[in-house]
């Protein structure tokens, strides 16, 4: 079967299994900004296991969500004894880019002031996010010029990872993705400003880029330019390739966090990559 095809047909099962997830863990809403969409969730664990913060985007093809949608995704990650934050953002066609990567770094710098202000150490940073937060989250994590340009400080960010990722705006890109694209950018903007490919830097951030062969909306090519300049840059870099069955955009991006560890590889490998970078600071 197509991959577009099984992406497409993929969708009713995810959200019944996003109506089935328990909602253990009640998020903090703070705003950052005036539109309703400037706001991010802090989720505290019943149990914290780790120092390591795992700051999330969401996706949505830059046109849909927002932090509460993905609440599920908070809730697996602080079962798991992580605590999390979820930034929102202004969303397209109405708002062009780059007021998402603004957004982005505003809100990133309004949450750690917040941890700051709650006496949460927030000095180890996971940056994390699928599809289009991925695009926004490694354009925070590795452009110098974006991060000069809003002011904001990526020095406690100790990892990125991306799944799904639209890193590179090939010309082989699918339907889809070209008229996302053409939603979220302004008709003349040139695309180089905001495609992280063309705007990553030198930087000690190391990276897991998971991606499938079988996505159906982004191509794996776009993962392969990424991972092959990180590696030119002297970027700790792992491209990990999706195994599981369920290895269409959407599940694979999302939908393992509807899942355990044990039944889904790429969500192992998810928590697996960070526990190896696991600090030994003891947890009080």
């Amino acid at each position: 079967m197509n991959d577009y095809l099984r992406e497409s047909l993929s969708y009713f099962g995810l959200y019944r299994k996003m109506l089935q997830v328990k909602k253990k863990h009640k998020p903090v809403s703070v705003s950052y900004g005036k539109h309703k969409d400037q706001y991010f969730l802090y989720y505290e664990p019943n149990s914290v296991i780790s120092n390591k913060i795992i700051v999330w985007v969401h996706g949505g093809g830059w046109n849909a969500g927002n932090p509460r949608l993905f609440d599920f995704v908070g809730q697996c990650v602080c079962n798991q004894g992580y605590r999390f934050v979820s930034l929102g953002y202004r969303l397209s066609p109405k708002y062009k880019y780059p007021c998402q990567i603004q957004d982005v770094c505003e809100a990133f710098h309004s949450a750690v002031g917040y941890m700051a202000d709650n006496g949460i150490d927030g000095s180890e940073i996971i940056a994390a996010g699928p599809s289009a937060g991925a695009h926004l989250t490694s354009i925070l994590c590795y452009s110098r010029k974006v991060q000069e340009k809003y002011g904001v400080d990526v020095s406690n960010i100790k990892g990125f990872i991306g799944s799904g990722g639209p890193y590179s705006f090939r010309e082989d890109q699918g339907l889809t993705i070209r008229l996302l694209l053409g939603q979220l950018f302004r008709k003349g903007y040139n695309r180089k400003n905001g495609e992280p490919l063309a705007l990553m830097d030198k930087s000690n951030i190391p990276m897991l880029l998971i991606q499938s062969k079988h996505d159906g909306l982004v191509e794996y090519a776009c993962a392969e330019d990424f991972a092959e300049k990180a590696r030119k840059l002297g970027i700790p870099c792992e491209l990990y390739s999706v195994t599981d069955k369920k290895n269409t955009h959407s599940w694979y991006t999302a939908g393992m966090f509807l899942e355990s560890r044990e039944e889904n590889q790429g969500l192992d490998k998810f928590f697996s990559w960070i526990e190896e970078k696991k600090d030994e600071t003891s947890i009080t």
